[in-house]
């Protein structure tokens, strides 16, 4: 079974975080949110999410897969927090995925895991940071390699599908979303 890590931020997306959340728990990866800071995290629209963990449990442990949810400000935060960086340096060194959604990507970004590679986010996000190694793309989802980034808040469920399909397959995907009625 997958390990996947979720971080949640304060002010992260939660119609993104619950969907990768919702999706790959339903394709039976055991997957680990974990918050930045004690207590729950208070979402971009005042939802509250309670994470598993608090970071610092998780340093250590081996996940196949780290995802980033984006909105603003949780996106800013993931991305000025040194042990965000550490986990995707140590997980992309390892082989294993990263992913992020909206403007989540700037913290791949940031880490240098889209350095030389197709990638995509929320409109303007990537523009913004005058990357020149970087071939930005406006489709709702990207994988280069072992990174993968989406648009935002309306592809999260393409996201999702696609996670699963990379950790587990097609067959996985398509049973996961017969169950949505999509």
């Amino acid at each position: 079974m997958a390990s996947v890590l979720i971080p949640l931020a304060q002010g992260c997306e939660e119609l993104e975080a619950v969907t990768l959340i919702d999706l790959l728990r339903r394709a039976g990866f055991e997957v680990v949110t974990a918050g930045l800071e004690p207590g729950p995290v208070i979402a971009s629209r005042g939802v509250t999410l309670l994470p598993d963990k608090l970071l610092d449990e998780v340093m250590d442990q081996t996940f196949q897969m780290m995802v980033l949810p984006g909105g603003l400000p949780g996106a800013d935060h993931l991305n000025d927090d040194p042990r965000i960086h550490k986990l995707l340096e140590r997980i992309s060194s390892e082989q294993g995925y990263t992913a992020a959604i909206c403007a989540a990507p700037k913290v791949l970004a940031r880490a240098g895991l889209l350095a030389g590679r197709r990638a995509t986010a929320y409109p303007g996000v990537l523009d913004s940071l005058n990357l020149t190694n970087v071939s930005i793309d406006s489709s709702a989802v990207v994988r280069d390699g072992q990174v993968i980034t989406s648009r935002g808040p309306g592809t999260a469920m393409d996201f999702a599908l696609a996670l699963i399909v990379i950790l587990a397959g097609e067959a996985k995907r398509a049973e996961v979303e017969a169950g949505l009625v999509r």
